[in-house]
């Protein structure tokens, strides 16, 4: 909707039929990722590949590159879908991550949890993401039987952080008249229930060298990694202001959907000029805000009825399409708007409507 509005004509490529992108395509093509023939079609049919999501099969972006540029690279994305490669591109670049090992077998899984003799978390290389492919582990539990459990040839085992608040930047980069442009939307605070995001708020209440220390970090990532498009960095903030790059993602981010209303440039508009070698938008605050995620457990008794937060002044809900609710599955968030002053009453507010949503037939 963001590239419409600018006047481009979109075309979605996607193993679904039926999925919620293609009502507001110009074309949709469906077919299995590896279908080099339909990849092809799809090549021929844009000027410019970017993606939704980062478990994309590489051989598909790595196919299309060979025909029409693809930002972000199929580098980039191959980097930051696989959790190995992503937190040895961090430490190999001198970034702040938490202690890990590389777990490839039981062997290798008891020896880190030795070697870092603390509570971990032991996830999946690839595919993991809301928590999925997440076990806890701490020294002398059965690690073989959590191996197995997981189910995955590659892992990593990474010792679990005592931060006291979690917090994300979503940074535009783009190259214009041979010179390149970095720019970082306002660092946000989050929270996450069961490890999948709930609530966002911006901006976050952080003191100022934390705020410029994280968009720091996410600008030398995304310059780094060569981004062409939007990179988010989520960042564990600890008692003493330093900061843990957590987990990157090349693409506009979840917790940067309240930009739709509160900043100058949307997350989705700023994406659109990166990857068009546009000049990228400002992102200064029009209003601090809170931003509510609405999961697939919310339609448990039926279709929620959402006269009670559309009654609500300064409130905006946005419903994603999706055909199935599922418990945990991202269905539509709402973002309150607020003053600076009022922020904190705003997020009283905004979780206090979230559990006062009736169920009922629309």
């Amino acid at each position: 909707m963001a590239a419409k509005s600018l006047g481009y004509r979109v075309v979605v490529f996607d193993e679904a039929v039926d999925g919620p992108a293609c009502s507001c395509a110009d074309l949709s093509i469906t077919a299995p990722f590896d279908d080099l023939d339909a990849l092809a079609r799809f090549a021929k049919a844009v000027d410019v590949v970017t993606i939704e999501f980062e478990n994309i099969p590489i051989g598909a972006l790595e196919f299309l590159e060979t025909r029409v540029p693809v930002r972000p690279s199929a580098a980039v994305v191959r980097i930051c879908q696989d959790r190995v490669l992503e937190k040895e591109f961090l430490k190999n670049n001198g970034f702040p991550v938490a202690p890990f090992r590389v777990i490839t077998s039981a062997e290798e899984l008891g020896a880190g949890l030795a070697d870092l003799n603390a509570p971990s978390i032991l996830k999946t290389a690839v595919l993991g993401y809301d928590g999925k492919g997440q076990i806890s582990l701490k020294p002398g539990d059965d690690f073989e039987s959590a191996l197995k459990q997981l189910a995955a040839p590659r892992a990593v085992l990474e010792q679990r952080i005592g931060f006291v608040s979690e917090a994300s930047v979503i940074c535009a980069r783009t190259s214009q008249e041979h010179q390149w442009h970095t720019l970082c939307f306002p660092v946000q605070a989050n929270v996450h229930r069961n490890g999948i995001l709930d609530v966002t708020t911006v901006p976050a209440q952080l003191d100022p060298t934390v705020l410029h220390k994280a968009q720091e970090i996410t600008s030398a990532i995304a310059e780094k990694l060569g981004v062409v498009g939007l990179i988010t960095a989520e960042f564990f903030v600890m008692e003493n202001g330093d900061l843990i790059v957590n987990e990157l993602a090349p693409r506009t981010h979840n917790s940067g959907h309240h930009t739709m209303e509160t900043t100058m440039t949307s997350q989705f508009a700023q994406h659109i000029r990166a990857i068009c070698g546009l000049p990228l938008g400002p992102v200064d605050l029009r209003s601090p805000g809170v931003m509510i995620n609405l999961l697939g457990d919310l339609w448990r008794g039926g279709e929620p009825d959402w006269e009670l937060l559309l009654r609500e002044p300064g409130l905006f809900l946005h419903l994603y399409g999706k055909r199935e609710a599922k418990n945990g599955r991202k269905m539509g968030h709402y973002t309150l708007i607020s003053t600076q002053e009022g922020l904190l009453e705003t997020g009283r507010r905004a979780l206090e409507l979230r559990g006062l949503i009736p169920h009922g037939a629309l």
